[in-house]
C-alpha cells in the first residue's frame, strides 16, 4: 500500500497559495504561442507545487517562475529531437542515430517529403508498382544477387526471413553465433518470434561442418550463419567456411540463410563484404543500411528470387515496410554507391578520414577552447557493432576542466545549442575531430570555452 503523503504545512500552504493561476503565468510569456504558454506554464507550476510538497526551499517569485516556464517555452518550441554535435569519435552511435546522411540523400528525401510522388506508381504506364521497384535494380548491382527486398531495420530482415522461409521448421545455427546485439536483441529470442525451432549445434569456440550435417532432419528448413557483428571469439576456435555449409545446404536441400548485421559493400577491416557472400552461395543474406552502407535505417534481404518473393508475399513484410523518405534516401545512397564509390558516403569517409584533415581540426577545436586544451593523440571505436577490433587512432583534443569535473562540463555541452556530445578519458573531456566537420569543430569549440567560462 503506498505511503499517504503529509499533509503540508503552514508555510507549504502559503507558498502554493502564492503560486499565479496557470493563465496568469502564461499571459506573461510575451512573443510565445498560446498553446506552448500555456503548456509551459502549466508544466512549471506543476514542478514548483511537487518541490514544495517535498519540503524543498524554491524561489517561488513571479520573476523566477517566468523565467522558468520561458525556458521551458524555448524547449517546447524546439521540439525534442535536435541535432547534436558528434565530438566521441564513435562514427556509427547507435545513440546519436548511426551514419549521418550524404546531402544527396537528404535532399532526395526533402524532395519526396514536401509534395506527392510515384512511391507505388510506375510513370510510363499509369498503373500501380512496387515500392520497392526503387532500390531493388540498385542492391541487385550492389549485391551480386538476383533479387533484394528492404524492410525498417536489420532485426526486421532478419525476422521477416525466418518467419517466411523457415516458420514451420527447424533451423540449425552454430552456438557461438546465438548472439546478442544492441538494445537485448537476441538470435534465439528471434528465432522464436518467427516460429522456426532453433537447433544448436557445436560448442562456443569450434563448430565443424559434421556438426551442422548431423543436426539436418527432415523438419530442418534452413541453416544460419550469424555474423559475430559487435565482438569476435580469438583462440582456440573453429568455424565452418560460408561456402562449405551453402554446399552442404545445396546437397542436402535446404536453404542456407547469412546474417551479416553491419552490411560492408567493400573490404574494411575483418567484415564480410556483402557480395562475397552471395557468391560463396548465400541464399539470402541480410544487412544493415544504416551502418557500413552508409544510408538511413533499414533492413536488406538480398538473394534469390523465389525466397525474396516468398518474403515480400509474407504478412510481415507489409508491417516492416519503409516510408516514403527512408526509401528516397536509400535510393540516393545506393546511387552515390554505384557512381562515386564509399567516399562519397559521410560514415565511410570518417572511418577512413585523413591524418592531416584529423589534425587541422582539432588544432580549431584547441585554439577556440584556449589554455585548458592541448592535441593529443587518441583513440575512438568505428560503433553500431561494427568492426569490435578495429581502433581508430589520430589527434583529439583533450581538455583540462581544471576546478570544474569533467562530467560537470559535459552536461554543459549537452545543455548547449547545438548540443555537444563529447567523451571523457583520465579524468578529462575529450574532443574527436574524426566525427565533426569544419564548421561543427568551431562550434564544439566555442561551446567548452562557454563552458568552462560559466561558475
Amino acid at each position: 500500500m503506498a505511503e499517504t503523503p503529509a499533509s503540508p504545512g503552514p508555510e507549504q500552504r502559503k507558498t502554493l497559495r502564492g503560486l499565479p493561476s496557470v493563465e496568469a503565468l502564461a499571459a506573461r510569456l510575451n512573443g510565445t504561442a498560446r498553446a506552448v504558454a500555456v503548456a509551459a506554464a502549466r508544466a512549471e507550476l506543476e514542478r514548483a507545487r511537487r518541490r514544495i510538497l517535498a519540503g524543498e526551499e524554491i524561489d517561488a517569485s513571479p520573476a523566477r517562475l517566468e523565467r522558468a516556464a520561458r525556458e521551458r517555452a524555448v524547449e517546447l518550441e524546439r521540439g525534442s529531437l535536435r541535432r547534436v554535435i558528434n565530438a566521441t569519435g564513435v562514427v556509427l552511435h547507435t545513440n546519436l542515430g548511426r551514419a549521418p546522411l550524404a546531402p544527396e540523400a537528404i535532399d532526395a528525401a526533402a524532395g519526396v517529403a514536401g509534395g506527392y510522388s510515384n512511391l507505388e506508381l510506375r510513370l510510363e504506364d499509369g498503373e500501380r508498382g512496387s515500392r520497392h521497384d526503387h532500390v531493388e535494380p540498385s542492391l541487385r548491382d550492389l549485391t551480386g544477387a538476383e533479387a533484394a527486398t528492404v524492410v525498417n531495420n536489420n532485426a526486421a530482415a532478419v525476422l521477416l526471413a525466418l518467419a517466411a522461409l523457415a516458420g514451420d521448421g527447424e533451423v540449425v545455427i552454430g552456438r557461438g553465433q546465438l548472439v546478442e546485439i544492441g538494445g537485448s536483441f537476441r538470435v534465439p529470442e528471434i528465432m522464436e518470434l518467427s516460429g522456426a525451432t532453433l537447433v544448436e549445434v557445436g560448442t562456443t569456440n569450434r563448430t565443424r561442418l559434421s556438426d551442422y550435417a548431423a543436426a539436418i532432419g527432415s523438419r530442418t528448413a534452413a541453416l544460419m550463419v550469424v555474423h559475430q557483428s559487435n565482438f569476435r571469439t580469438v583462440g582456440f576456435v573453429e568455424e565452418v567456411p560460408v561456402r562449405e555449409l551453402a554446399s552442404l545446404a545445396a546437397e542436402r536441400g535446404v536453404l542456407l540463410i547469412d546474417d551479416l548485421g553491419s552490411g560492408a559493400t567493400a573490404a574494411i577491416g575483418d567484415e564480410p563484404a556483402i557480395a562475397e557472400r552471395v557468391r560463396a552461395g548465400s541464399d539470402l543474406v541480410c544487412f544493415s543500411a544504416d551502418k557500413l552502407l552508409g544510408g538511413p535505417q533499414a533492413g536488406i534481404l538480398a538473394g534469390r528470387r523465389d525466397l525474396i518473393e516468398r518474403c515480400r508475399r509474407h504478412p510481415l513484410a507489409r508491417a516492416l515496410r519503409l516510408d516514403k523518405l527512408q526509401l528516397a534516401a536509400l535510393e540516393a545512397t545506393l546511387r552515390l554507391h554505384r557512381d562515386r564509390g564509399p567516399e562519397a558516403l559521410p560514415a565511410l569517409a570518417m572511418l577512413r578520414a585523413d591524418e592531416s584533415v584529423l589534425r587541422r581540426r582539432a588544432e580549431t577545436l584547441a585554439e577556440r577552447v584556449g589554455d585548458a586544451a592541448s592535441v593529443e593523440r587518441g583513440e575512438a571505436r568505428p560503433g553500431g557493432g561494427s568492426l569490435p577490433v578495429t581502433k581508430l587512432e589520430g589527434p583529439v583534443c583533450a581538455v583540462n576542466a581544471g576546478e570544474l569535473r569533467p562530467d560537470t562540463v559535459a552536461r554543459r555541452l549537452r545543455e548547449a545549442d547545438p548540443p555537444v556530445i563529447a567523451r571523457i578519458e583520465r579524468d578529462r573531456l575529450i574532443l574527436d575531430p574524426r566525427t565533426m566537420t569544419d564548421a561543427e569543430a568551431e562550434l564544439a569549440g566555442n561551446a567548452v570555452r562557454v563552458a568552462l567560462a560559466e561558475r
